[in-house]
């Protein structure tokens, strides 16, 4: 059966969060004993080990508060309104479904790309977090949607691939931003993996 949904991720998927994170990061070890570089040798430590929410499982291991996350600094990879066209005019309905705070439609209509959406589900509008699989089950209810007629795009494991791949949806792996060197183990595999989001084209 033919794909007709194709939703994505939104941090590391369609933006660039490097910067968030290296000032979420400077933030958590200001005015501590625990130095920035410390930080993050051990956040690629535990993400190289496939630990879940290495960000947060730093932070306690140095038993640090961790700082908010503030997408100030996020930019819109340069491929992304190429391949939203393109998927658009191949009549895919398209959607997000992320784990992101109060503003997202404001901030996806300042990048430009708030038309291409049919649907947008929010952690912070839906109360429901990723990797809780209600919040992709809410997606495919809005959507009318089967999970075998869907698409996940995403850039985790743990938040995108595993719980979209456990309710039968089909998966798309995007090795970039914070979490691009993941190891994938066979029981987590996706349908695919790509390393820009330009591969799409290759696949739908």
């Amino acid at each position: 059966m033919k794909a007709k949904w194709v939703f994505f991720d939104m941090g590391s998927t369609l933006v660039d969060e490097n910067e968030c994170y290296e000032v979420r990061f400077k933030e958590t070890t200001k005015n501590t004993n625990i130095f920035y570089e410390e930080f993050v040798d051990k956040f690629l430590e535990m993400k190289m080990n496939n630990i879940y929410y290495p960000d947060k499982k730093t932070a306690e291991y140095f038993h640090l508060e961790l700082a908010p996350f503030s997408s100030e600094h996020e930019k819109l990879f340069k491929e992304v309104n190429e391949v939203l066209e393109y998927l658009s005019k191949k009549k895919y309905k398209l959607g997000i479904i992320a784990n992101q705070n109060k503003g997202l439609k404001e901030r996806l209509k300042e990048f430009g790309i708030l038309h291409y959406f049919d649907l947008i589900i929010s952690s912070f509008e839906s109360g429901i977090s990723k990797p809780d699989k209600q919040i992709f089950l809410l997606a495919l209810k809005k959507a009318n949607c089967l999970p075998r007629e869907a698409f996940m795009v995403g850039d985790r494991l743990d938040n995108d691939i595993i719980p979209a791949k456990e309710i039968k949806m089909n998966t798309i792996l995007i090795r970039q931003g914070m979490y691009k060197d993941y190891v994938i183990p066979s029981e987590d595999k996706p349908t695919y993996v790509i390393d820009n989001l330009l591969d799409l084209k290759n696949i739908l």
